[in-house]
């Protein structure tokens, strides 16, 4: 890679669960997606249930590096999971944000607004 930070491949098994989860979104998941897909925000090309290494990240911005993940209710029980796995991919070059899907559903204006907020301190 150009900017010298590598990609996690992801194995055969979290390729394959990325897909069923692609077929799959929540809710939430679904009202973001299209506010994501076909380059909608400022031009950015977005994937959806995108693998990295071992995990599945929500939506990924690979051109920067954006991971956008949006957490319901199962991860008010998975905090400190949540937070080691981004520390983990955030020292791998990623940058993440989250959003709860009351976020999401309550004021995707915003949402939108702290995304496009973050690509342009991240493509800066």
């Amino acid at each position: 890679m150009a900017d010298g930070k590598r990609h996690l491949r992801a194995s055969g098994g979290v390729r394959q669960r990325a897909r069923e989860l692609r077929k799959n979104l929540t809710p939430s998941e679904k009202v973001l997606w299209q506010s994501l897909r076909g380059r909608k925000c400022n031009g950015w090309k977005f994937r959806r249930q995108h693998p990295i290494g071992r995990f599945i990240v929500d939506f990924y911005c690979a051109e920067i590096r954006l991971i956008v993940e949006v957490d319901g209710g199962v991860h008010l029980e998975r905090e400190l999971y949540d937070a080691e796995r981004t520390e983990l991919l955030e020292k791998q070059g990623y940058r993440v944000i989250r959003f709860s899907n009351e976020e999401v559903f309550q004021n995707l204006d915003r949402v939108l607004m702290r995304i496009a907020s973050s690509i342009e301190d991240i493509a800066q």
